[in-house]
């Protein structure tokens, strides 16, 4: 038997981040991960760091690598039919984005991780948790050669994503679920390919939204909408291509610089969140407790305000030795989490033509668009939510 303060289901960015924000404070905590490190190491997912996220890995020492490699954009584009309009974010709000890929923060803090000697064991099989409305509860797993083990401690915190093992753990009747799928998902490449631009463009066309974004001064990041059961094998290279240029008005290339494409994919569209965050001892972190759809750029950065929310409550916790810092968590993180999921969809439904709406529907969107880009009240908002609402 394992005895701990803090147990982390998961080391994806919430869990490590979390174990990094609990190690400075001096808090005991082991990260337990279902799957190998290769596979951590690999999942290709968000790109797009707000300040706040930023902050935090710089003021864990964190970021000498995306302090080098990070692609600091203080604008982004939005585009409707061709028109396109900058969005100077750094002038409107004295912030910007940082174009740094998940797999890349994930890699950074597996790294931090093993250098502060702290329990990280990968491939931790058949993962329990019990007792999670007592003052103890208890983490049960499987190691290789099906040898079992156990975790005592006093909080344990699930970041294991939406199809984890720790949202199933809270009782059915002490939730509940909101959620909207949307009729349309993201085709996704990654393709070796110079950005032909500086910044994203965010494109409304009447054949599907688009978005041009990148990885690196080498790789290039850019989605589609498409259908949500979409066979990849109907989109070769030349369609995608050709689409990209169409959608965002690129005939000559000036934006859309092909290249080989090593990655497709198609990213389902939803909206979910679970309220509330925390039952008992078990506090849910990141996509455990909700999902947005991937247009606000906000995914990994809820995570990452999640953890620190959830980090101070522990934190105040062992330093006060009562309970009122472990009960505001999930109120705390709730407030900011609905804020970015009202901008998530806001930017979804403005994007993106219904392939299911009216035809009043789609015009009011466009409409929607159209105003936001002739307004500067309309931009400054857009702007203030894009990069980070405070945490």
């Amino acid at each position: 038997m394992q005895r701990t303060q803090v147990a982390i289901i998961g080391a994806g960015p919430a869990g490590l981040l979390l174990g990094q924000l609990l190690h400075k404070a001096g808090i005991d905590n082991i990260i337990l991960e279902a799957r190998d490190r290769a596979y951590v190491e690999a999942r290709i997912r968000a790109g797009v760091l707000e300040q706040g996220t930023v902050d935090i890995l710089r003021d864990l020492g964190v970021s000498e690598r995306l302090d080098r490699e990070g692609l600091v954009h203080p604008g982004v584009f939005v585009a409707l039919n061709g028109r396109r309009r900058h969005i100077d974010m750094q002038r409107m709000t004295g912030k910007s984005v940082t174009v740094y890929g998940q797999t890349e923060v994930t890699k950074d803090l597996i790294e931090a991780r093993l250098k502060t000697g702290r329990p990280l064991i990968f491939e931790a099989h058949h993962v329990s948790i019990r007792d999670i409305d007592g003052k103890t509860p208890r983490v049960r797993y499987d190691v290789d050669g099906g040898t079992s083990q156990e975790i005592v401690c006093d909080v344990v915190a699930g970041c294991d994503g939406f199809h984890g093992i720790s949202r199933p753990t809270f009782p059915e009747d002490s939730l509940t679920v909101y959620e909207r799928v949307y009729p349309f998902a993201w085709l996704g490449i990654l393709s070796e390919s110079p950005p032909a631009a500086d910044e994203l463009i965010y494109a409304r066309h009447r054949r599907g939204f688009a978005l041009f974004s990148m990885r690196s001064p080498t790789v290039t990041r850019n989605y589609l909408q498409c259908r949500p059961d979409e066979d990849l094998d109907d989109w070769p290279d030349d369609r995608i291509w050709e689409e990209l240029r169409t959608r965002l008005v690129d005939p000559k290339g000036e934006s859309i610089k092909e290249g080989r494409i090593f990655d497709k994919s198609v990213l389902p569209m939803r909206s979910f969140v679970l309220e509330p965050m925390r039952h008992g001892r078990l506090f849910l972190a990141g996509d455990a407790a909700h999902i947005v759809p991937p247009t606000g750029a906000k995914g990994l950065n809820l995570a990452a305000s999640d953890v620190y929310y959830l980090a101070e409550a522990i934190t105040g916790y062992y330093s006060s030795g009562g309970e009122s810092a472990l009960d505001a968590y999930s109120d705390r993180a709730l407030s900011r989490v609905w804020k970015a999921q009202r901008f998530s969809w806001w930017m979804t439904s403005m994007l993106h033509p219904a392939p299911d709406g009216d035809p009043f529907d789609n015009r009011v969107r466009s409409a929607e668009l159209d105003y936001v880009m002739s307004s500067e009240a309309a931009i400054h908002s857009l702007a203030e939510n894009y990069v980070g609402l405070p945490f």
